[in-house]
């Protein structure tokens, strides 16, 4: 054994108070994806990251991005999202488009009907979170809720990409 493996320091183990907390998050992570992503396909026939795709752009200036920032936004890798944007052409909810201030980029463009199947959605999953984080909230909540993602969203970084 090398001196460094024989001085190698202690685990730092999570605290009883933290590990409950991190047991509730990550029981939080899976089912609240999983349940909004029912809800969405129930309501409006859409995934959890058509849905957010869609949102993604409808609140862009010109309902459109470059595909490259699209994928960044949704966590996606770009060859995914590549093949959501495909789905998503075929039912007439986007277009892929040259980027007129870079013509090596392509963008993803809601359409019309694109925008009215957002729109249509919004109220009922917006409802649908409401009821399962925000009702249970109160306003301190809220903003503790903000500031620890911000927190650790900003630890996080890039990691994923």
């Amino acid at each position: 054994m090398s001196s460094a493996q024989q001085h190698s320091p202690e685990p730092r183990w999570l605290s009883a108070a933290q590990l409950r907390a991190w047991r509730e998050l990550t029981i939080m992570m899976s089912q609240l994806p999983a349940v909004l992503e029912a809800q969405l396909k129930r309501d409006a026939g859409l995934s959890y990251l058509e849905y957010y795709v869609l949102a993604s752009l409808s609140e862009q200036p010109g309902h459109s991005l470059r595909l490259s920032e699209l994928a960044g936004r949704s966590n996606s890798e770009l060859s995914r999202l590549s093949h959501l944007i495909s789905r998503l052409e075929r039912r007439g909810f986007v277009r892929r488009v040259t980027d007129p201030s870079d013509g090596r980029y392509t963008m993803a463009l809601l359409t019309g009907e694109g925008l009215a199947q957002i729109v249509a959605a919004a109220p009922a999953h917006v409802a649908e979170v409401r009821e399962l984080v925000f009702d249970v909230l109160d306003d301190a909540d809220v903003d503790a809720l903000r500031s620890i993602a911000e927190r650790v969203n900003v630890r996080l970084g890039g990691l994923c990409h």
